[in-house]
This record gives structure tokens, sequence and C-alpha cells, in this order.
């Protein structure tokens, strides 16, 4: 089954619809499994809420624990303050901000239970950043954590999205307690007008396809690029993946890192629990240990996070007792310094970057457990190809997973057969649909998403990761623009020119790399190389800062002006500071 013909929307506010793309350049979708035949009027919050009820915990934060019956409540509240004392009409575009707690993920499903539009950003984006994406999806509101308001201030918000700007959580209740949804914070505080709601909200009544999602990535120019995502997308992702690979259950407890603001996040940590009436553990810091520890503490069976926690992990554990799971000293004996018991964990899901060999290696001597790879794309929502106990194979991401297709093409776009390394190309339920963006030309080619990824498939169909086929840095499961590195290094005074690249490292898979020429009257330094380390991270988002910074007389380009970044990547380029 291909494309459907549109559902009439019950969008009042058709901004999102308008600016879908042609259907000629949409990627062709494939509905061919039977759990993907969802009616025509849909709304997948509804949905995932309404069919689990009771006491059985659903979210589980720092400060509290929800069961599904609270959580359903919190969220029509919410609905509720978004429809009424917000007055934001069906299709409305909403600005979320938040760490992962129970009140962020209960905001994100209260927007798409509205009717509205749910515009995650990620925690630590900076204010030109926010304006960007606020922009280009012409928010209507915003709720945002208390703690991230400064950067929200510096934000050019659109004036409705500006006086529709409403903070929830404060210092040490970022996860409003479910008996008592009042806050001692300002009485225009989310809690506050949540308390003046009913607990029951009707659920708008949405088409299959209408828009209640826009996740934003940055591609290789660094322009955030709107992913436009349909109610039965959402459904789609929880019904194939989570079905057919990681083999969910409603006696799952589900924990990780990403935020929820990723994909990656959005369904590990959040949808795909809810689908099949599980538990999420939501941790609004973590680090290898923390991780560990709440693995044990919660008796967590499923964990998401990327290969390069899993690495630190493997190496805090040591040794284990495949019998129960324990970590156990050289000798044999209980490690005092660092147990942690994973004896409840079943499965270990890794995206985000690619899986080093070494890394599945020592995931498994540390923990007994076969570590589940996979390839996704915010564009197509979340995971499409992996694979999952006897079905893994060395070096291998898998195979796709059901409900979705893959092949390699070159670059005339035909097909290439077994060991010749291609462009990504895939196709199912969900795919590439942007924001009004000319790029959406480039990312489908004949009906397939081209991921910007370069495989390698074998005789039996297994798909091996190769490259990126842009410049696009992957550095510890962080998708980093090199152009937007550019563009924040070249506000610093002292910078003339630069060209930013991956390098490869065997602890974060990648590392920006900044190739500076300075101007005239600037001596390189090491005291420079922290400023200019520190100006990148007080312009963009932190982690998107250049680890490695390298002083060059000029830079190469060609006779038209185009800069050669397979130039900078070259060894000899590692000169300088």
């Amino acid at each position: 089954m291909t494309i459907p013909a549109f559902a009439p929307t019950a969008h009042t506010d058709t901004f999102a619809r308008d600016h879908l793309p042609p259907l000629a350049l949409w990627p062709e979708l494939r509905f061919d499994l039977p759990e993907l035949d969802y009616p025509a009027r849909l709304n997948c919050a509804a949905e995932l809420l309404d069919h689990a009820a009771g006491a059985r915990a659903a979210l589980r934060g720092e400060h509290a624990t929800w069961t599904y019956d609270q959580l359903r409540a919190q969220v029509d509240r919410i609905a509720h303050v978004l429809r009424g004392p917000l007055a934001l009409e069906t299709g409305n575009r909403v600005l979320l901000r938040g760490t992962n707690t129970p009140l962020m993920a209960a905001c994100v499903l209260a927007v798409i239970k509205a009717g509205c539009i749910a515009v995650p950003t990620m925690p630590l984006l900076r204010a030109r950043e926010l304006g960007a994406i606020a922009g280009k999806a012409k928010v209507d509101a915003v709720l945002c954590a208390q703690s991230l308001r400064a950067e929200l201030g510096a934000v050019e918000l659109p004036p409705a999205a500006r006086t529709r700007t409403v903070y929830f959580g404060g210092a040490g209740h970022d996860s409003l307690s479910p008996e008592s949804p009042e806050s001692p914070e300002s009485p225009e505080s989310l809690e506050a007008l949540m308390a003046a709601q009913p607990a029951q909200f009707a659920a708008a009544d949405t088409a299959l396809d209408d828009i209640c999602l826009i996740s934003f990535t940055s591609g290789t120019t660094g322009i955030p690029k709107g992913t436009m995502h349909f109610h039965r997308d959402v459904l789609a992702i929880c019904d194939c993946f989570p079905r057919s690979v990681l083999g969910s259950r409603a006696d799952d407890v589900f924990i990780g890192t990403p935020p929820l603001a990723f994909t990656f996040g959005l369904g590990g940590l959040l949808l795909f629990p809810l689908r099949v009436g599980a538990c999420a553990v939501l941790l609004e810091k973590a680090t290898p240990e923390t991780l560990l520890a709440a693995i044990a503490a919660h008796r967590a069976t499923v964990c998401f996070t990327a290969p390069t926690f899993y690495r630190q992990m493997a190496a805090l554990i040591g040794a284990c007792d495949p019998a129960s799971r324990r970590s156990v000293s050289a000798g044999g004996a209980s490690a005092p310094d660092h147990r942690y018991d994973l004896g409840t964990l079943r499965r270990s899901v890794s995206a985000g970057e690619a899986l080093p060999t070494a890394t599945r290696d020592a995931w498994r001597s540390a923990t007994g457990l076969e570590m589940i790879d996979g390839i996704g794309a915010t564009e197509l929502l979340h995971i499409f190809i992996s694979a999952a106990d006897g079905n893994v194979r060395p070096g291998a991401t898998g195979k796709p997973v059901p409900g979705y297709q893959a092949c390699l093409l070159d670059h005339d776009g035909l097909p290439v057969g077994p060991g010749v390394i291609g462009r990504l190309a895939v196709k199912g339920p969900t795919g590439c649909r942007y924001l009004d963006d000319p790029r959406q030309a480039d990312y489908v080619l004949n009906g397939w998403n081209l991921t910007g990824d370069a495989y390698e498939m074998d005789a039996d169909g297994y798909f091996y990761y190769r490259s990126r086929t842009d410049d696009m840095i992957i550095s510890a499961g962080y998708n980093i623009a090199g152009p937007e590195v550019e563009d924040a290094l070249l506000r610093h005074p002292a910078v003339a020119e630069c060209g930013v690249v991956g390098r490869a490292d065997e602890q974060r898979g990648q590392i920006v790399e900044a190739h500076v020429v300075l101007k005239a009257d600037v001596v390189p330094s090491a005291e420079l190389v922290a400023q200019l380390q520190d100006f990148v991270k007080s312009q963009i988002a932190p982690y998107k800062y250049p680890r490695a910074v390298r002083f060059l007389a000029s830079l190469p380009r060609t006779e038209t002006g185009k800069l050669q970044r397979f130039r900078l990547r070259a060894p000899s380029a590692e000169g300088g500071q």
C-alpha cells in the first residue's frame, strides 16, 4: 500500500499541512503490515494513553512516579490549559523545552492530544538556534522548564508565542507531584494553571495524517530542517522496531540517556513503553556511573543510549558472572567499588552513531548481553535497520526492520549489489517531509529516502556502515554540522577564516576539529584555543565546540573558492596547535 489520499484535516490552523512538500517530492510510503492499518480519524496520544489504566507505573522521575491514571490526568489538565487559558487552536505549534522528566513527557503528549503540534527542542540549544527553530515553525506558544528560562529569554519569538510562554517546574520539583498539581511557584506557572483544570479532556478529533510533531535536525549547512510527522507515523514506529526486533513487553522497564527532544529518546523512553503499557524511567542528567546505578535501582529491563556510554559503562563493570550479570573482580569475588546488579537487563539498544565492534564485544563481555544496534533518522522518526539475538552479525548494523525496505544506490541512483559501497536508501511507513525546505529534493530520490550514510551490503542482506556521505560530524551520539561551528567561530574577532571537519576519535567516534586562519595581528597560542572553544560554547550548544583547534596560514580551496574539506581531513592536516 502506498500514499493514500489525505484525510480531511481537523486542524483550524493549516500552516503545517500547507507547508508540506509537494506529493511528487515525497518518499514512497508503504503500509504492508496489518498492524499499520490505522483508522482515518486518529489521535496518537489518546491511543497511547487510553489502552492502559490503573495503578501500574507509567513514568518514574527523580521526584515522583506516575501511574497510567495519574499520567493521563496530568496530560488532560495540560491539554485544557492549552485550549483554554492559552486559547490555542488545533494545528498551532507549541515549542517545548525541558529535561527528561514526567512533566516534560506529559507536555509532549498533551500538545498532541489537544490537536496541536509539538516542537520539542534539545535542552542545550542556545538562543540563536532556538530562534531559528521558532521562526521556521512559526510557533504559537512555548512550554519551558524553569531551569532553561534564561536562554529562552534571549530568543526572538513570534509575538503570539511570547505572550503564550508558560514555565513549569522549579528548584527541586521539576517533576510535578501527581497527587497535587499545585506549585509554590508563580501563579502563572503551568502547575498553577493545571490546578484549575479538570482531569478529563476529550482528545481532539484529528486525522491520521494530520501533523502532530515537528522534529528539527541540523543538516550539513547548519540551517535547521523541520521534519514533519503524522499521528500515524508515531504509532508506526511503535509497531515496527519495538514489536519485531526489540520485543517490548508490558512488564518492561525502559531507561536511557537520549533527551525526549531526540526522536531516539522520544521513541525509546516514552512512545515505545506507553504502546505496550510498560514503564519508563526518566533521568534528568546521567553519567555512565549514574545510569548503571539507576538500571540496578529501578530493575530496568531495556536500555537506550549511545555507543560512547556503553563503552564507558563496560569499563566500569569489569568482568561479569554470566549467570547473574553481576560485576565481579578478576578473582571471582564481588567487586566492592563497582557492583552494579544488571540481572534484570535483557535488552540494550545502541543508536545515534556507528557502533564499533570493540564496544559491542566489551559490553557483551561485561554483561553477557548482545547489543541491539540500529540506524534511524529524524526524517524517518526512528530505527529502520537493526538486528537482535541470533540475527546479530559482527560488524553489521543489521537488516531492514519489518515494515521497511532498504537498498544501496550509486551516484546515478541505480542499485548496487553486495560488496559495493553505496548510498543508503530506505522506504517504509515513515519518511522525509521537510517543513517548507528545498532540501526535500536532495533527501528523496525515486521514492527512496537517502539518509546520507554510506553502507555496504553482504550477500545475505546485512548492512554494514562505512561512513557519512555528507559533512555531518557524529560525536558521542550527537549530530554536529561543521558549517554551524564555522559560523560560530567566524563571529570571534580573531578569526579570519575557518573550516570544521570530523576527526576520528577512539572514545567519541569523532571529534569536532577546527582549522582556523587568524587575522594578521593575532598570534596563535594555547590560551587562544581555549578562548575560541569557550566562545563557541557561548554561541551554540556546548557539545558542538571544537575539541581540537589547528591554526593554518590558509585554507585549501578550489579555483572557484570552494573549501576542500577532504584536504582538512587528511593526516597531513593534523599539524598546528
